[in-house]
């Protein structure tokens, strides 16, 4: 808890010194409208998110404070257990359904997180916390970056029941550019080709609509197709 309350300031300090330095480029967004003006204005729209929660406790006190420092989304879990409930392994092949389900401070959090307009996040977490977050939550679900499970059977990827569920409620589903969550093999492997990507692509738009599809990345610490590499290199998945 200390650790990741020290690196959440640290970031949230970062965060505050880019928007200074290029405020002409850059602005931190706290609702649509801003988003929409950002837009307007040509600025890049941030929008501040925690992966992995351990920097709350589990009484929740300290949402408030992330709410007022510009956090909007929340992802309980990363790829392993916390207080909050269970995130899904770094393992493959396998099916989201690990684990428990979230732990009564998981259930404060989501039900926190609601009344804040905090986005809660379900990439990495596991199937059974994914359905508690579907009966607790009064929000469109969403997955910031996850892919069709199947067309990878990564524990990381969704179901066909799971993308229903997130398609009921308007929500959304990032498509993640990680090729373990890409190819059927699972593999680490940069020379991935963008055909794979383009059919998970049509895969989420089948079950969600172009509305519920967004491009989920992953840029940070993920094996990508070369031929991306970084964000540079979206325009060649547009092409």
């Amino acid at each position: 808890h200390e650790e990741a309350t020290a690196i959440c300031d640290d970031m949230l300090m970062l965060t505050d010194e880019m928007t200074t330095r290029f405020a002409d480029d850059v602005t931190i967004c706290l609702s649509v409208s801003d988003i929409r003006k950002a837009q307007a204005n040509s600025k890049i729209a941030m929008v501040l998110h925690i992966e992995g929660a351990e920097m709350i406790s589990p009484d929740c006190n300290e949402i408030e404070t992330l709410y007022q420092r510009g956090i909007r989304s929340i992802g309980p879990l990363w790829s392993r257990p916390n207080i909050f409930g269970e995130g899904v392994p770094l393992s493959f092949p396998g099916s989201p359904d690990q684990g428990s389900a979230l732990s009564e401070a998981g259930q404060r959090l989501v039900k926190t997180c609601n009344q804040y307009g905090i986005m809660i996040d379900l990439s990495h977490l596991n199937e059974a916390g994914f359905w508690d977050v579907a009966t607790l939550s009064d929000k469109p679900l969403i997955a910031t970056h996850s892919n069709a499970h199947r067309l990878c059977a990564s524990p990381r990827n969704l179901t066909d029941k799971q993308l229903a569920a997130i398609a009921e409620t308007g929500g959304l589903v990032g498509l993640c550019f990680a090729t373990s969550y890409l190819r059927d093999d699972g593999e680490k492997d940069p020379n991935t080709s963008l055909t794979l990507l383009v059919q998970h692509c049509d895969a989420l738009i089948e079950a969600l609509g172009e509305g519920g599809v967004a491009l989920g990345s992953d840029f940070d610490g993920a094996c990508i197709p070369a031929s991306i590499g970084d964000c540079t290199g979206i325009g060649r998945l547009t092409q």
